[in-house]
C-alpha cells in the first residue's frame, strides 16, 4: 500500500508503516503511556506565557529529582538543569520547551484550556499551548524515566533542560548567558523534538543540515511633510515613499540573492494616516526576514537599509528625514542539524520505525533551538526531529479535500497526543542509547 502526503510543501510517496516488532523499550514506553498522556493533560489545561512558566517548571523539576537527576531550577529566569552522571563518555543534552501561546483556545476538549494571563504586549488573554510545547514536556518525562532506569545501558553524562520563552525567541540564549554552558557540563550533542501540525501522527521527518530559518523583524519609520490631501505639491508623501519602499523590497529575493538561496521578506504590517483628505506626516513598516546562512542574512539587512534610503532620497525627502531602519536584537538565528549527528541517529531510527522516517526540506519557521549549536560550532553537535501529529483520521480527511488541517500557533490545534509522546519518548531514547551506549 502507498500513500501520498505533503510536508512542509513536499510531496512524499510514502509505504505504509509495516507493523513494528515488540521489543523491551517499546514494551516499556507503552507501559508507562498512561500516565504520561495524564501529565499532557495537566500541562495542557494549565499553560504559561514565556518567562512565567513558574508552576509548570516546578512540578517537572520534582519529577526529575525522584528519578535521580541533580536538579537546578531558575536558569534563564525559569529554566531547569537536570544533570545524571553515570561514568565515563559523551554528554548527550536533551531540551524541552515550556510556553504557552496567547491564544484563547476553540478545540473543545475536556481538559482545554481555561488560563488567562498578560504577556509582553500588555493586554490579558487567554493562554494556550497551541504549538505542542505539552507534548514536548510529556515526552521529556518519558524519557528521562527511560534513561534513568537503564543506566546500565549507557555511559557519560545526561544533561536533561527545561527552556523556557522558545515562542518569544529569547529562552536558550537567556539559559545560555546564565551558565548553562559552564555551570553545567556542555554538551557533545544536543536533541530535542517539535511536534508537527502537517504530518500524520507517529511519522518522524528530519533536515539534514539547515532545519529551520534566521527570522528577524524589522521596523522601518518613514518620515514626511504632511498636509491637506487636496494640495499634494505642498507636502512629501510618506504613504507613497513607504509603498515605493515595499515594492522595491520584493527584488532583494528575486533579483539581489543567489536563486539556490532560500529567503522571504514580508511587509507584516503598513501604518499612515487617519483621514481621507489627510497626508500624514509619517508612514510604519514591520517586516519579517527569514533566512538560512548568516550571509544571506547580511545582504538581506543591509539591502533593506539600502532601498529605505535609496528610495528617500529618490522622492527628494532631506537627510533629516532618513527612514529609520531598526532590526530587532536578539534575533531568532537559523537552526542547523548537523549532518554526522543527523545521519547517525537516522540510521538508528529507520528500522526502529519502519516506514515511519522521512527526509523533509527545510522550513521558514524559527527555533531558537538554534542557539544551543551557534554557542560552541567546533564541539557541539545538534539535531531537531519532527513528529507528526495528525489523527489517522483527520489526515484521512484532509487528503480527501474534506477539511482543512490547523496549522501550530492555531486555537484549534490538537495533536494525537499519546502517539505523539510514545513516538518522541522512544525516538530520544533509543538516539540517546546509542550515542552513549556501553561497548
Amino acid at each position: 500500500m502507498r500513500r501520498v502526503w505533503r510536508w512542509a510543501g513536499a510531496s512524499l510517496v510514502v509505504l505504509a508503516a509495516a507493523p513494528a516488532q515488540a521489543d523491551e523499550l517499546r514494551d516499556a514506553v507503552t507501559a508507562d503511556l498512561p500516565a504520561l498522556v495524564e501529565l499532557y493533560k495537566d500541562l495542557h489545561a494549565n499553560p504559561e506565557l514565556s518567562f512565567q512558566e513558574v508552576e509548570t517548571a516546578k512540578k517537572l523539576a520534582a519529577r526529575a529529582r525522584t528519578m535521580g537527576f541533580e536538579v537546578t531550577e531558575g536558569v534563564g529566569k525559569t529554566g531547569v538543569v537536570a544533570v545524571m552522571r553515570n561514568g565515563d563518555g559523551p554528554t548527550v543534552m536533551l531540551r524541552a520547551d515550556m510556553d504557552g501561546l496567547p491564544v484563547i483556545e476553540q478545540t473543545g476538549l475536556p481538559y482545554a484550556s481555561k488560563r488567562r494571563a498578560v504577556p509582553q504586549t500588555g493586554i490579558e488573554t487567554g493562554v494556550m499551548h497551541a504549538c505542542g510545547h505539552d507534548t514536548h514536556m510529556a515526552a521529556w518525562i518519558g524519557t528521562a524515566q527511560l534513561l534513568s532506569e537503564r543506566k546500565d545501558q549507557w555511559s557519560g553524562t545526561l544533561v536533561m533542560i527545561l527552556q523556557p520563552a522558545e515562542e518569544i525567541g529569547e529562552g536558550a540564549k537567556a539559559m545560555l548567558d546564565d551558565g548553562l554552558y559552564t555551570r553545567f557540563p556542555k554538551p557533545d550533542y544536543v536533541l530535542a523534538f517539535h511536534d508537527a501540525a502537517q504530518a500524520p501522527a507517529g511519522h518522524i521527518g528530519y533536515a539534514n543540515g539547515f532545519a529551520l530559518a534566521n527570522v528577524d523583524s524589522v521596523d522601518i519609520v518613514v518620515p514626511g511633510v504632511g498636509g491637506h490631501g487636496a494640495y499634494p505639491h505642498t507636502t512629501k508623501d510618506p504613504v507613497v515613499l513607504a509603498s515605493a519602499i515595499v515594492m522595491r523590497l520584493q527584488t532583494l529575493v528575486s533579483r539581489e540573492l543567489n536563486p539556490t538561496d532560500s529567503a522571504v521578506v514580508t511587509v507584516g504590517s503598513f501604518q499612515a494616516g487617519s483621514k481621507h483628505n489627510i497626508i500624514p506626516d509619517e508612514a510604519r513598516l514591520q517586516i519579517t526576514v527569514r533566512s538560512y546562512s548568516d550571509g544571506a542574512r547580511k545582504q538581506l539587512l543591509e539591502g533593506i537599509a539600502r532601498i529605505a534610503r535609496g528610495e528617500a532620497i529618490a522622492a527628494g525627502m532631506p537627510e533629516n528625514k532618513m527612514p529609520k531602519v531598526t532590526v530587532a536584537d536578539p534575533y531568532v538565528p537559523a537552526t542547523y542539524n548537523t549532518p554526522e549527528l543527523t545521519q547517525r541517529v537516522v540510521a538508528r531510527l529507520k528500522p526502529r520505525f519502519e516506514g515511519r522516517v522521512f527526509e523533509v526540506p527545510a522550513v521558514m519557521g524559527g527555533e531558537d533551538f538554534s542557539q544551543f549549536y551557534r554557542a560552541d560550532r567546533e564541539n557541539v553537535e545538534s539535531l531537531i526531529l519532527w513528529v507528526g501529529g495528525v489523527r489517522a483520521e483527520e489526515w484521512a480527511k484532509a487528503q480527501k479535500g474534506e477539511i482543512t488541517l490547523p496549522s501550530l500557533h492555531s486555537p484549534f490545534w490538537a495533536p494525537d497526543a499519546p502517539v505523539v509522546i510514545a513516538t518522541a519518548t522512544e525516538a530520544l531514547t533509543a538516539a540517546t542509547l546509542d550515542l552513549m551506549g556501553k561497548p
